[in-house]
């Protein structure tokens, strides 16, 4: 089974191939750092799977799906993330995406899914569908980290980048992506729907300690 991989992190990249070199009968002919390279990785390769990280540096592994479908149609996906929220496990779905596993997921667990989808199953991991099922779960941040959480409820305060990163030591790049997962993880399209999201759930009342 020839396969490639699509993510921004190196380390990925090279955890995924040792995993998968470890199986004979699955065979990583190459690797890709964006969206745009892995296009013309998949055009070239032509693979029966592409595993893709859906983040990548202000990029969407969804573009790759989408772009691929005309000249690939043959092409399995398996999405390899983060965390799931519920709008990229609805995008999943509805672009038809055969596996969506976490990467906190054994090596095992990888080279299960990758088998489930040789045989033209799907495989979703446990944690995605206890997610899914959630439907009841009355807090709005259970997907959220704790940082993602802080940052949130400074958005509501009305900081900037600059002051959210002098307040929590770390580099405004490192609060620009905070913010990048939390509108995708909250469904929303900029911070000041956050800060309006934040203040209506009464995150932005808490008092903040840092403060006192």
């Amino acid at each position: 089974m020839k396969i490639v991989v699509i993510d921004d992190h190196p380390l990925v990249l090279s955890g995924i191939q040792q995993i998968v070199g470890l199986e004979e009968d699955l065979d990583v002919v190459g690797v890709a750092m964006s969206c745009c390279q892995g296009v013309e990785l998949i055009r070239e390769e032509k693979p029966d799977l592409a595993i893709v990280d859906i983040r990548m540096a202000g990029e969407s592994g969804f573009d790759v799906i989408r772009r691929v479908r005309d000249f690939s149609p043959s092409c399995c996906f398996l999405i390899l993330t983060s965390f799931a929220s519920k709008k990229d496990i609805n995008t999943a779905l509805a672009e038809n995406v055969g596996g969506y596993i976490l990467k906190s997921a054994l090596p095992e667990e990888l080279i299960s899914a990758i088998r489930i989808l040789a045989k033209g199953k799907r495989y979703y991991d446990p944690e995605i569908l206890e997610n899914i099922l959630q439907i009841d779960d009355k807090d709005p941040f259970r997907d959220l980290t704790s940082r993602e959480k802080e940052i949130l409820q400074a958005l509501a305060r009305g900081l900037n980048n600059r002051s959210i990163s002098r307040e929590f030591c770390i580099s405004e790049n490192t609060v620009k992506k905070h913010i990048c997962n939390l509108l995708d993880k909250l469904d929303l399209e900029d911070r000041t729907q956050a800060a309006l999201y934040a203040f209506s759930h009464g995150l932005g009342t808490e008092t903040d300690s840092r403060k006192n």
